[in-house]
């Protein structure tokens, strides 16, 4: 289902999880994978309630740092994107937990390089797994509606 999608948001979000994410493999701070996890996955279920959408909505946004950039485009790939990349995110930090740091570290930084990714070459791992996914009949189209792509 195509709709308006801001870009730029989509693009802080992928800037803040590599940066999140990083921090919380250099500072070996597990809990931050963890917390990052679930922020994706509010974010995720509740778009509305996405931390790093309320502070580009609310801080970046007013503050003159970026500027909107709308285009028609399917939201369903992105959220099924994050959702994954959160799902990744709570399942390094429970290996971080369970003492396989090199499994949990992994993860983590898999999540780092992938928005990363996104942010750079303006590819999104996520989606791309999202229209296989749909391509091959494991998803189903959303709404019912017919392919944008």
């Amino acid at each position: 289902m195509v709709s308006k999608v801001d870009h730029n948001a989509i693009k802080f979000n992928q800037v803040s999880i590599t940066l999140v994410s990083l921090g919380a493999f250099i500072g070996d701070w597990p809990l931050l994978a963890g917390v990052l996890g679930l922020i994706l996955a509010v974010g995720t279920a509740r778009p509305s309630w996405g931390l790093f959408r309320f502070i580009y909505q609310w801080v970046a946004l007013p503050l003159g740092l970026l500027r909107p950039h709308i285009l028609d485009d399917d939201p369903a790939p992105h959220r099924f994107a994050q959702g994954t990349g959160a799902a990744v995110l709570i399942l390094g930090y429970a290996a971080l937990l369970g003492g396989a740091d090199a499994v949990g570290w992994t993860l983590v930084v898999l999540v780092t390089v992938l928005a990363l990714v996104n942010v750079v070459f303006d590819f999104c791992a996520g989606c791309f797994v999202y229209y296989q996914l749909r391509r091959v009949g494991a998803l189903r189209q959303p709404n019912g509606g017919a392919s944008g792509r």
